[in-house]
């Protein structure tokens, strides 16, 4: 793909395909790389500041087990149950809406899982915090089957 941009440039401008028009398409690769391995690392470190300190000894195996396998549609893992928090929801306009923080937030569709069950019967939003934004990774409705 690079290659053939690069002699689409070259073509253009009416000269040959350059070292450096070589050394963009290797740059925006890179940036590309870049980008995707900061989101994992700061999704993966927002996920690292919520922790069991001992407030879920009272819940129930089955149900601990429910929040270790909920798992997004795309495939990555919602995490734990002290990373999920149970809240209300809305529905408007045929999407989620969920309050995080005091705002109400849609919930993109890419987070909604609906074949996993519910056995909390509260609905249930994992999100972290990035660079002052709120990003929902998962959302299970209270009545998901």
């Amino acid at each position: 793909m690079c290659v053939e941009n690069e002699r689409a440039r070259g073509e253009e401008h009416g000269s040959k395909t350059t070292v450096l028009d070589g050394m963009e398409c290797v740059e925006d690769r890179m940036r590309w790389i870049l980008l995707v391995t900061l989101l994992t690392l700061s999704a993966q470190a927002g996920a690292a500041f919520a922790f069991d300190n001992g407030q879920y000894d009272n819940v129930p195996a089955d149900i601990r087990a429910w929040f270790k396998s909920v798992v997004a549609p795309n495939g990555v893992p919602c995490c734990d149950i002290s990373d999920g928090h149970r809240t209300e929801y809305d529905v408007r306009q045929g999407a989620y809406w969920v309050p995080i923080e005091g705002e109400w937030m849609a919930v993109p569709e890419r987070a909604v899982i609906r074949d996993r069950g519910n056995p909390v019967g509260q609905a249930v939003v994992w999100y972290v915090r990035h660079g002052g934004a709120i990003i929902i990774s998962c959302f299970v409705p209270a009545d998901a089957v």
